[in-house]
C-alpha cells in the first residue's frame, strides 16, 4: 500500500471514529500517524533527487506573497508546489464566491497537510527531547483536550521515550503533534473571494463580514483597492521616505522595512557601512514627539516618516 492510500485509509478511520472518552487515545495515535505519512508524502523521492530534479522559487524583493488558487489542489506534484508558499510572509487564497465554502475547506486542508498553518500562532508548549530519565509532563493550565498517558502514546509513536513536555495552554493533540514534528510554518491568509458580481447583495455582504477576508470581481475591477491595503497591512510594511539636507524629501523612490524598523535598520538598507559613520538623525513623521526630532540608531520608525541622515 502506497502512502496516499494509507493516508486515506487513516483519513477515513478518523471519519468515522466518534470522539469521546474511549477513542480518545485511539485518534491520537491515528493522528500522529497520519502527520508522519504526510510528512514523507512531501519528501522528494530518490529517483527524482539523483536526477537533480525539485521546484522552488527564488525569493527577492521586500516580502513574498503565495497566491494559492483551486488548480493546484488534489494533484501529487501540486502539493509540492502548494509547499513553496512555506517561505512566504502572506497567503492570499483566492476563491470563487459563486462555489461556496468547497474550494476553501479543500484549499484549507491542501495546506494543513504540507504543515502551513493560517492565521494560528505557535503552540505555547514547551518540548525538549533528552537522552535519559523518561517523560516528565507538566502542565500550567487545567487540560481539557490532552492527557499525560494521550501525550506519551503521541511520543512513543514517534520512537521518543524520554523528554520533558510543558503545556502552558490548552492545546489539541494535534497542535502537540505540531510542536513534536517542528517544521510547522504559522502565517497570515487573507481569503478573497472573487466573481462577486454573479452572487446576491446578501450573499457579498456574508462574505465580507467573515474574518480575514476581503470581496472582489476582478472581472468588473471592484474592491481592487482595497484587497491591496489589505495586504499592506497584513504584510506589515513600513514606507520610509529619505531626505538629503538643503533638499526636499524623495516621495518617488521609498525605503520598505518591516513594522518596527529603526533607524539603524534604514541605514543599513541605504548601505551596510552607513550605521558605522552614523552620527544622528532627523526624523519627520508621526514616530516623533516633534518635526523635525533628532533620533538615534534605535529610534523606531513608523510608516511614511522622512528621514535625513548625518555622518561623522
Amino acid at each position: 500500500m502506497g502512502i496516499l492510500e494509507k493516508i486515506s485509509e487513516i483519513e477515513k478511520e478518523i471519519a468515522r471514529t466518534q470522539k469521546n472518552k474511549a477513542t480518545e487515545y485511539h485518534l491520537g495515535l491515528l493522528k500522529a500517524k497520519l502527520a508522519k505519512y504526510r510528512a514523507q508524502l512531501l519528501e522528494p523521492s530518490k529517483s527524482a533527487s539523483s536526477k537533480g530534479e525539485g521546484f522552488d522559487v527564488m525569493k527577492s524583493g521586500d516580502a513574498r506573497v503565495a497566491l494559492i488558487g483551486f488548480p493546484s489542489v488534489g494533484k501529487g506534484r501540486g502539493r509540492q508546489v502548494i509547499a513553496v508558499a512555506r517561505t512566504a510572509d502572506v497567503v492570499i487564497m483566492m476563491l470563487d464566491a459563486t462555489k461556496g465554502e468547497v474550494q476553501r475547506s479543500l484549499l484549507e486542508k491542501e495546506l494543513e497537510s504540507v504543515g502551513i498553518r493560517l492565521n494560528k500562532h505557535k503552540p505555547n508548549i514547551y518540548f525538549k527531547p533528552k537522552k535519559g530519565g523518561g517523560i516528565s509532563f507538566n502542565s500550567t493550565v487545567t487540560l481539557t483536550q490532552c492527557s499525560e498517558k494521550l501525550v506519551q502514546l503521541i511520543l512513543h509513536e514517534y520512537k521518543i521515550f524520554n523528554a520533558e513536555v510543558l503545556f502552558r495552554e490548552d492545546c489539541s493533540p494535534d497542535e502537540f503533534i505540531d510542536v513534536i514534528v517542528g517544521n510547522r510554518v504559522y502565517m497570515p491568509c487573507l481569503y478573497v473571494y472573487n466573481k462577486i458580481d454573479q452572487i446576491s447583495m446578501e450573499e457579498v455582504d456574508c462574505l465580507a463580514r467573515k474574518p480575514n477576508s476581503v470581496v472582489i470581481s476582478c472581472g468588473m475591477k471592484l474592491n481592487l483597492d482595497y484587497l491591496l491595503e489589505m495586504l499592506w497591512e497584513y504584510l506589515a510594511l513600513t514606507c520610509i521616505y529619505t531626505k538629503k539636507r538643503g533638499q526636499r524629501p524623495d516621495f518617488t523612490d521609498a525605503i520598505i522595512l518591516r513594522k518596527g524598523a529603526s533607524v539603524e535598520h534604514v541605514c543599513h538598507r541605504i548601505h551596510r557601512s552607513l550605521a558605522s559613520q552614523f552620527k544622528y538623525a532627523l526624523v519627520w513623521g508621526t514616530s516623533t514627539k516633534y518635526s523635525p526630532q533628532r533620533v538615534g540608531l534605535t529610534h523606531t520608525m513608523e510608516h511614511e516618516d522622512v528621514i535625513q541622515i548625518v555622518k561623522k
